[in-house]
């Protein structure tokens, strides 16, 4: 049986505007997903996120 060779390969931003770029949808991304988590009135997702909130001084309450 023959041995294959996967390669992966990873498309990285070469310019410093394509890296900003990225950089501001990244932190996007992220501030949407503490506010979700932190003003959600959904009680599971507040109940699976809170210590970790509390941990980091994110207020909930």
């Amino acid at each position: 049986m023959p041995v294959t060779t996967l390669k992966h390969s990873v498309a990285t931003p070469s310019s410093l505007s394509q890296r900003l770029v990225v950089a501001v949808g990244a932190s996007l991304l992220g501030l949407c997903l503490v506010y979700f988590a932190g003003f959600s009135h959904i009680e599971a997702v507040h109940n699976a996120a809170h210590d970790t909130r509390h941990s980091a001084a994110f207020p909930c309450h």
